[in-house]
């Protein structure tokens, strides 16, 4: 059957005034600003995993391939609202929809999910089936569902449960329609008028409470968020200030911190990876693994645990270890089996995560290590600096050729460098690539190649250094890197590009964030408890471009 025909209009028309158009008021947390649109946007594959786990439980398995998603201005997070659902994603919604229903039902899991037995487990239950449908629904769709909607899905379970003669296996036709719903897939936001400016608009209180989990826990609002919006409590600063202190002293927002730095560093493209082995026979899977999980644990450590200053990630020597990856990092046996502290030593040349295997190895080629590829990750994923694509012409037979006269890396690219086709962008890129060249393909340290000596010596923005660490310091000190962590944490949160009555908003945040000495726990709080996030402007404006494209207001 087709599902979507039971569904509700994904966006509601809404009578808009001009009078929208006039900025908010900045009340007491920045200045004004006319927010940016209402944004439809597909669930990520971790948030549909996260979903199922919370509402179903962690041992209903998601077993099934998603649709990519682009990534766009830095984000999948900001991907998503640009994101359709092709013929054959919708097949596999529908094994996915399948396939957790039936878990659901399952004898092993019924007593356990459904908040209710049939008076006959071989005949429909219509009190029953609605009484389960209402309390799912609520989590599913982010909000109550209405008693129309509840009907279809209490009919669809009848009708299939009298014909299987089965009360479970209605159910199970039921909840299918429920998950393959575009009211599920999609988060789709609602604008009214300002609470406090009859003349604006803002989210509603239960677009607030999806857009707020989804930024501090990447999941559905849990019970008692969606009842603080039931109560229009998320509409009063006091109440608003209430959820988001409960939600960032939770456990959850270790998972949602996770998130956003798995977005924000491409981490997916571990899903990707991979290496000669007979290259690198140190490198595994598991080193792999615990190599994305290295660097996600020592920024939970340094942003979280410690509440430092956000650029210590570029100079850090403390991060964690395991037996796998000591076997990359050359280092004697650690905690086998195990997570280990670990530090490194001080005339060591790896600081700040840059240098970790997470970095290194991620930006390189299966066989080789890539000073172009690591320098325009540190541009773009830690700087905000897009740099375009290398033309189709380029001819890179000289820099590939092992048997090129150029020695090292820093030689073999001094022909790109003097291209005028090239130059531009290895100019920005090469320098600080070339840095990292003492860890090979792999992440392992070296001092030559092919025989030579080499050279890490470079420039980041007018600020010279001379090795690794010298880059790690070089980044610290660099303003785009903090200013680039405010900007990608913004639109994560919103979902979409910014907008340009947000300039001024973003420019306060940032300055708020160098004077709350660069504590990204409170960058998140300022966030999560602003207007500007809340806020809804009525017609696209002009989106402001990355942040090196315009100079700041």
């Amino acid at each position: 059957m087709n599902v979507f025909r039971h569904t509700r209009a994904l966006i509601r028309p809404m009578a808009l005034s001009l009078a929208a158009l006039l900025t908010l008021s900045a009340c007491d947390n920045g200045p004004a600003t006319t927010g940016g649109p209402t944004t439809v946007r597909r669930l990520t594959e971790s948030q549909y995993r996260h979903i199922i786990t919370d509402v179903f439980g962690p041992h209903i398995v998601v077993a099934g391939r998603f649709d990519p998603l682009i990534r766009t201005e830095g984000l999948l997070a900001v991907g998503a609202s640009q994101a359709t659902i092709s013929p054959a994603a919708v097949e596999r919604y529908a094994a996915l929809a399948k396939s957790i229903a039936q878990q659901v039902v399952d004898e092993k899991n019924r007593a356990l999910i459904l908040p209710c037995a049939p008076v006959s487990p071989a005949k429909p239950d219509e009190v029953c089936a609605k009484t389960f449908f209402t309390k799912v629904g609520r989590y599913l769709y982010r909000r109550p569902l209405a008693d129309d909607e509840i009907g279809v899905y209490t009919k669809i379970a009848a009708n299939a449960g009298a014909s299987r003669g089965s009360f479970y296996d209605g159910v199970s036709y039921g909840l299918q329609a429920m998950l393959q719903s575009p009211d599920f897939l999609f988060v789709t936001e609602n604008a009214v008028a300002n609470s406090k400016t009859k003349a604006l608009q803002q989210l509603d209180d239960y677009s607030k409470a999806s857009r707020l989990s989804f930024f501090l826990w990447n999941t559905s609002p849990d019970d008692e968020l969606l009842a603080a919006a039931e109560k229009g409590e998320l509409s009063t600063s006091s109440g608003l200030r209430k959820q988001v202190d409960r939600m960032m002293n939770a456990t959850r927002f270790e998972g949602g911190v996770r998130a956003f730095f798995s977005d924000m560093l491409a981490l997916d493209d571990f899903a990707t990876l991979e290496k000669d082995t007979l290259i690198y026979p140190a490198f595994s899977l598991a080193a792999a693994e615990d190599g994305k999980e290295q660097l996600l644990r020592t920024l939970v450590d340094v942003l979280l645990v410690k509440d430092r200053d956000y650029r210590e990630l570029f100079t850090t020597r403390e991060t964690f270890m395991t037996s796998a990856l000591g076997l990359v990092y050359r280092l004697p046996a650690t905690n086998p089996g195990g997570w280990a502290k670990f530090t490194f030593a001080e005339d060591d040349q790896r600081a700040g995560i840059q240098g970790l295997l997470s970095f290194t190895a991620l930006h390189s080629h299966p066989g080789k290590s890539s000073p172009t590829l690591r320098g325009k990750a540190i541009r773009e994923l830690l700087l905000c600096q897009k740099i375009p694509d290398p033309p189709s012409t380029v001819n890179f037979d000289q820099f590939n050729d092992p048997n090129s006269p150029n020695r090292t890396a820093r030689d073999r690219l001094t022909v790109h460098a003097t291209d005028p086709a090239c130059a531009g962008c290895h100019k920005l890129v090469d320098p600080i690539g070339l840095a990292l060249e003492t860890f090979d393909g792999a992440g392992q340290t070296r001092w030559t190649e092919n025989g030579a000596k080499i050279d890490t010596s470079g420039n980041l923005n007018g600020i010279p250094f001379n090795d690794p660490k010298g880059l790690g310091q070089a980044l610290r000190e660099d303003p785009a890197a903090a200013q680039c962590v405010v900007r990608r944490a913004y639109n994560y949160a919103t979902a979409r590009p910014l907008e340009r009555g947000e300039r001024k908003w973003l420019n306060y945040l940032e300055h708020e964030f160098a004077d709350d000495g660069y504590r990204f726990r409170e960058l998140i709080r300022k966030i999560a408890l602003s207007d500007a996030l809340y806020a809804v402007s009525p017609v696209p404006v002009r989106s402001a471009g990355t942040v090196n494209e315009e100079p700041r207001s």
